[in-house]
């Protein structure tokens, strides 16, 4: 009904138009688009959620580099590679879970523009799906044709509390590219190829997945600052290993029906794994790289691990650290009487002459 609605709209207002053609001072009040169209909306360059992400992590890391001349020693350069490669991971993580290149495609076609149109465009029409929705692109080559600014961004999200279908019946109201509608049709609800579920519930898993893999890291950091560098390996490894089931479930799920054709004019758009789905995958084997190294050199050097974490072996003396068992678990304390050293306590002089009189009463002279 809403879209049988919006065609009998701009069937009427097209019909107006040839019947009353626009004179130039008309043309020049809608800035010279067709009346029933609304204008391109602004965007932004970048997604804002990673741009305020990668802006806390470069804060962070100008922050501890404006600090790095008061550390003293080859100890400045292994802290360097501590913070620089701990905030990459962090970054990456948040950047990856907001990210709509999870899968992409693009194609540079002739096709038409808008509905009850003839005329024909040339135009890159691009498809960003991530794991809460998809965008896309439509940027005109050149991007003045029929007297218009032909460059799009449109985001259609399906995450918790969005309705998917609502948006897509806004974009019809709105009047936007035949391009841009037809790509948004394919991830309905009701639209046969299945994307909607099929990287909807994608989505959804490794979403969890990155996010418990974020917590990983945050106690990676809080274990890697206390003398519990074994543990802090492990939460390291187990980073790594959420980060790899995130993109084992994204892989599978959308793998499990075949592929929708897409067709846009006189091309076919195609749809691979995107950036963040291999950038994923680097820092994935990274952590488990790195988690498997601290727990081999746990094992094998311990001193050296302490060192480059900046770490004393000589923190406490009364705690003797058992490499077995992790070193934290059963801490085992010396006695007084186990100490090699003799005990001396000193004693006033009024209290050895006391001492010294009840034991030898006829010495006159006992205190020397």
């Amino acid at each position: 009904m809403l879209v049988h609605r919006e065609h009998s709209v701009n069937v009427h207002c097209f019909y107006t138009a040839l019947a009353s053609p626009l004179t130039p001072t008309t043309m020049a009040v809608f800035g010279h688009v067709f009346p029933f169209y609304a204008d391109p909306k602004p965007t932004f360059p970048m997604d804002t959620a990673l741009a305020v992400i990668i802006t806390i992590f470069l804060t962070a890391l100008v922050t501890f580099i404006i600090i790095l001349p008061g550390i003293r020693g080859k100890t400045r350069l292994f802290w360097l590679l501590r913070v620089v490669t701990s905030l990459f991971i962090g970054a990456v993580i948040l950047a990856v879970t907001f990210s709509s290149e999870w899968s992409v495609g693009q194609v540079s076609t002739n096709t038409t523009y808008k509905a009850f149109s003839p005329e024909w465009i040339s135009a890159d029409i691009g498809l960003q799906v991530g794991l809460g929705g998809v965008n896309i692109t439509l940027t005109g080559t050149p991007v003045q044709q029929l007297n218009e600014t032909i460059n799009y961004n449109e985001k259609f999200t399906w995450r918790l509390g969005e309705n998917y279908a609502e948006e897509y019946a806004k974009a019809l109201e709105r009047g936007l590219p035949d391009p841009v509608l037809y790509l948004a049709e394919k991830f309905t609800p009701r639209s046969p190829c299945g994307l909607y579920h099929r990287y909807r519930l994608a989505g959804h898993y490794a979403s969890a997945m990155l996010w418990v893999a974020f917590l990983c890291w945050l106690l990676t950091n809080v274990m890697l600052s206390m003398p519990v560098l074994v543990y802090g390996g492990h939460m390291l490894l187990a980073t790594g290993i959420f980060q790899l089931l995130a993109l084992l479930f994204f892989s599978t799920v959308t793998s499990l029906t075949p592929p929708c054709p897409m067709h846009l004019g006189t091309a076919v758009l195609h749809t691979h794994h995107g950036p963040a789905f291999w950038i994923t995958l680097t820092t994935g084997l990274l952590c488990v790289l790195l988690g498997l190294v601290m727990a081999v050199a746990h094992r094998m050097q311990p001193h050296r691990l302490k060192v480059f974490f900046n770490q004393s072996a000589e923190e406490d003396h009364m705690l003797e650290w058992s490499p077995e068992e992790g070193g934290l678990l059963s801490p085992r304390y010396r006695s007084m009487a186990e100490s090699p050293e003799p005990q001396d306590i000193p004693l006033s002089e009024a209290s050895s002459e006391a001492c010294c009189k009840e034991e030898h009463p006829e010495e006159t002279n006992c205190a020397l």
